[in-house]
């Protein structure tokens, strides 16, 4: 197949004009025969790898997914594209299976989705044994790797797969893994001879924030409220949480509905639906939701609470902004959350137990960080960030200033002196403020000439100020679960020298209300900054459309179109379908079954755009 052929293809069935960047490369990997690893950002485009060369090769490509929702989605959206799907799972019964399965083998099925557990079932390897199979899809393929975050046993059957049928090409397919992670992926797939495929971590759409977790529930309601009406995901630490805030947030008026494993099979289904469908904009969740929701448009991934690891952050946080456009991430961080972790934490043993410490610390460390998050992020996945700064995170966003720290510096070098250098920045913190603890009463630091001699910083103040010292090589940070901070030669050397020292410290900004339309602004281009590319009102005209013509098809409503295709129709304001197909997103299928009905929408637009009514008031 040429590359012409391809592009054809994509057009036709996707509606777009060109590939996102890495996509092609990993086509022509599949169309030549060769397995492969494919690491992609959620967002980029991952189940494009396996959809079209599904197209082009014939036969029947199997697709394992791990969630009965997403096959839906994923069929659904396949199907109004015009190209032929189905899946095999629980939801079925015996005779509409049965009818799938004639369908796939009769050659009138291209991508046949299923869950990684059937493929313990002997009469569904007799099955795939009946089929012209040319390709086999592995989605979420971390849940294979015990160093994984979402680790999952059934993963572990599909290396059967490849002895199954040794000559058709795997593409094993993640947003999340680290290199460790990657080399068992090839491993436990037996995929020796495949190509890797790493496109990078980088969401440049998505902005990273972390706020302090007093005033949270206020915090949240702003940021829920400047997204009046758009889907949003908050997680929470346990399943009574989710379902106490999901009833405080319906009674503030943000419609929302709560998501957690105690949650009967049906109820979670009709909860993950609801949200997909766009009825419900906001779900309160535990980690047991989010793996493979294929919505694009959510635009707030709120973490009420610390997560365990920085590759369950990262791939929670994934969930927003798929489409491409400007969506954000907000966690509220408490330094006592660590504890919650941590009691769960200390039921493990050997090594799976420290692997969980040391996820836990590059966690907290993610959220006390002075420096760029993105960079931090990018470097724990292996990938070197380009610049120092992102200038889409809360850090490289804030304002900063100039500030002598010379008198609270040389406060906080003398009480890790005096507490022995034995301890963490937080009991520090406490003998500085003067807290009246327990531990501090028993080990005598309320004794010490340092305690209560800080009056003019609190925690987060000194936290920062601590950050900094420790950037200028004056106070050094131990690994482990518990890091003690110790000071340096040059930090006491600098103590002795009387020296005056500067530090660029972020400025606090947390007014009352809409403290965050400033940095949003700032951003140039946030989900809340006004757009002057579309038509605001057409773009909700169309959505309203979408929405109708949703329903009466029974599919989510990104099924029917993305909003970034709606937002180029808006801009666009197509006449005549050739006009539509122009617009990315808009394929010869989708036009032959939605275009009359957007384009009636958008041709009065067009026409009152070129024709304005006379202002009879002049």
């Amino acid at each position: 197949m040429t590359t012409t052929d391809v592009h054809v293809l994509l057009k036709r069935h996707f509606g777009y004009d060109q590939f996102r960047p890495g996509q092609e490369e990993i086509i022509s990997n599949a169309l030549a025969g060769r397995n492969s690893l494919v690491v992609m950002p959620t967002g980029g485009g991952k189940s494009l790898c396996y959809q079209l060369p599904a197209l082009a090769t014939g036969g029947v490509t199997l697709v394992i997914s791990p969630l009965i929702a997403l096959m839906k989605d994923q069929v659904d959206g396949l199907r109004a594209n015009g190209i032929a799907a189905d899946f095999l799972n629980s939801t079925l019964d015996n005779r509409t299976a049965a009818e799938v399965e004639r369908g796939a083998q009769a050659g009138s099925v291209r991508l046949l989705y299923a869950a990684p557990e059937r493929v313990s079932m002997p009469g569904f390897r007799r099955f795939l044994g009946t089929l012209d199979l040319r390709l086999i899809a592995i989605d979420e393929a971390h849940c294979i790797s015990e160093w994984g975050h979402d680790f999952r046993p059934d993963y572990r059957a599909l290396s059967e797969l490849r002895a199954l049928f040794p000559q058709t090409p795997v593409m094993a397919l993640t947003a999340t893994a680290t290199g460790r992670v990657q080399q068992d992926i090839v491993e436990q797939l037996r995929l020796d001879d495949c190509r890797r495929f790493v496109s990078g971590f980088d969401r440049p759409n998505l902005t990273y924030r972390v706020e302090p977790g007093a005033g949270a529930w206020d915090a949240l309601l702003d940021l829920l409220e400047e997204r009046k009406g758009q889907s949003a995901i908050v997680y929470c630490f346990s399943r009574k949480d989710t379902e106490d805030l999901a009833a405080k947030l319906s009674s503030h008026g943000h419609p929302a509905v709560a998501y957690h494993a105690g949650l009967n099979a049906n109820t979670r289904r009709l909860t993950q639906e609801r949200f997909i469908d766009g009825e419900v904009p906001i779900v309160a969740a535990t980690i047991a939701f989010g793996m493979g929701i294929d919505k694009p448009d959510i635009r707030l991934v709120v973490h009420h609470t610390l997560p365990k690891s920085i590759e369950g952050y990262y791939q929670e946080t994934g969930r927003a902004g798929r489409d491409g456009l400007p969506s954000e991430c907000v966690l509220f961080f408490n330094e006592g959350d660590r504890a919650k972790q941590e009691y769960f934490i200390q039921g493990m043993t050997g090594e799976a137990r420290a692997v969980a410490e040391r996820q836990l610390q590059q966690m907290v460390d993610y959220c006390r960080l002075s420096a760029c998050r993105r960079r931090y992020l990018l470097q724990y996945f292996g990938e070197t960030a380009t610049a120092e700064a992102c200038g889409n995170c809360d850090t490289c966003l804030a304002q900063r200033q100039a500030v002598d720290v010379t008198v609270v510096a040389q406060k906080l070098l003398s009480a890790v002196i005096r507490t022995g250098e034995r301890f963490g920045f937080a009991h520090v913190g406490n003998v500085l403020l003067g807290k009246n603890l327990k531990r501090i009463r028993e080990l005598e630091h309320d004794k010490l000439t340092v305690f209560g001699i800080v009056d003019d910083y609190d925690r987060d103040g000194l936290r920062r100020v601590a950050d900094g010292l420790v950037e200028r090589g004056l106070l050094a940070k131990a690994e482990g679960q518990y890091p003690t901070v110790g000071v340096t030669k040059s930090g006491r050397e600098w103590l002795r020298n009387h020296e005056t020292l500067t530090l660029d410290l972020r400025v606090d900004e947390r007014p009352p209300q809409g403290r965050h339309s400033k940095v949003r602004q700032s951003n140039g281009g946030g989900t809340a900054a006004p757009n002057t590319g579309y038509d605001d009102v057409l773009f909700e005209q169309l959505r309203a459309l979408r929405r109708r013509l949703a329903d009466e098809e029974g599919v989510p409503a990104f099924v029917v179109f993305g909003d970034a295709t709606l937002r180029g129709l808006a801009e666009a304001k197509p006449v005549t379908p050739e006009d539509m197909l122009r617009v990315s997103g808009v394929g010869p299928a989708k036009l032959e079954r939605y275009g009359e009905a957007f384009l009636a929408v958008t041709r009065v637009t067009k026409e009152q755009t070129m024709h304005p009514k006379a202002d009879h008031n002049r």
